[in-house]
């Protein structure tokens, strides 16, 4: 039978409002109803487990797994947990995880931030050095294999077009189907995307922001995917979408991706600019908004303004210099129904 580690993250860092729940919810109280994307640190702990989170350690006791719930307050607890998930030590000396591993792992999470602090902590954990690169590793890869991940979703499945990660990918949502996922289930393996400053992104980023009125501001920056390139940095640029998965397909009603998919080895990629279209007599001119989709390997995004507000798997951040995405086919996995 397996071993269990329920987690929970209880630093402010990457969960929605503070705590390891959504808002206030972390330790009973209710969702910030405005839906304010994760910020920096700052707000209260959760001392114990959410109801979810109980609700799957019974159901997983149940079956006769030894389950152990663990809130992780930084990196470093997070880590001492993903050290369970090790393989014996190597002749080269490389951290590597355990294939047959009898510890499972399942992830309780308020957000798709959480679940990408842990992806990326993994990440960390098992990429080999450069210089290190063991032969086994997939030329098309620079981690291995990494263990799957039991998903917990601390809050309701949310309708319209912003579904979180797990009901994209149709996981279970009740505590007892997951943990029947966990010790029955089957794996499913997905494309990872990496970038180089150091992150990881499960789902999307959308590069882009509006004013308090909510008018669109436009940036300048050129968007290259593999050798195509979808704007030199001339064009005012409503938004960009880089898509693993199909979180950010629309952006107020207009169509961005068309075709996610986080298994196919490729990242999607769009960019709407507005385009004016003739005036009539005695009309003004109106804007409609041009959309250049490509899809490859990797995708790169070089600011001309100062600073381009985004938000990558729900957090919000600043581009200020170039950055890269590259994709990691199959390179973490879920456990599923």
């Amino acid at each position: 039978m397996y071993d269990v580690v329920l987690l929970t993250l209880g630093s402010e860092r990457d969960a929605p409002g503070g705590g390891c729940g959504s808002g206030d919810a972390c330790c009973g109280g209710t969702s910030d109803p405005t839906g304010k994307p994760p910020a920096e640190p700052g707000g209260g702990r959760c001392e114990t487990p959410r109801v979810p989170v109980l609700a799957c350690a019974d159901a997983l006791t149940a079956r006769g797994a030894r389950v152990e719930t663990v809130i992780a307050r930084s990196d470093a607890e997070v880590d001492e947990v993903l050290a369970r998930l090790d393989a014996p030590a190597r002749p080269d000396g490389l951290t590597w995880p355990d294939p047959d591993s009898k510890v499972r792992l399942v992830v309780a999470t308020a957000s798709d931030a959480q679940l990408r602090a842990v992806v990326r902590r993994l990440v960390r954990r098992y990429a080999p050095p450069p210089s290190r690169r063991p032969a086994e590793l997939a030329g098309n890869r620079t981690v291995p294999d990494l263990p799957p991940i039991g998903v917990l979703p601390l809050d309701p499945a949310r309708g319209g077009p912003h579904r979180d990660l797990a009901a994209q990918l149709g996981l279970p949502r009740e505590p007892a189907a997951v943990a029947a996922a966990v010790l029955d289930g089957g794996v499913r393996r997905l494309d990872l995307l990496r970038n180089d400053g150091g992150s990881v992104t499960l789902d999307g980023a959308l590069l882009g922001a509006a004013d308090d009125a909510g008018r669109p501001l436009h940036w300048r920056g050129r968007v290259e995917v593999d050798d195509a390139v979808l704007t030199d940095g001339a064009d005012p640029i409503l938004a960009c979408a880089i898509g693993n998965a199909g979180g950010y397909a629309t952006l107020d009603s207009l169509p961005l991706l068309t075709a996610g998919d986080p298994t196919d080895g490729l990242v999607e990629v769009a960019v709407a600019v507005p385009v004016p279209s003739r005036a009539t007599l005695g009309r003004k001119k109106k804007i409609r908004y041009e959309v250049r989709r490509a899809r490859g390997r990797a995708v790169a995004v070089i600011p001309r303004d100062e600073r381009v507000p985004f938000l990558d798997d729900g957090v919000e951040g600043e581009l200020s210099r170039k950055r890269s995405w590259w994709t990691e086919p199959g390179a973490w996995a879920v456990f599923t129904g």
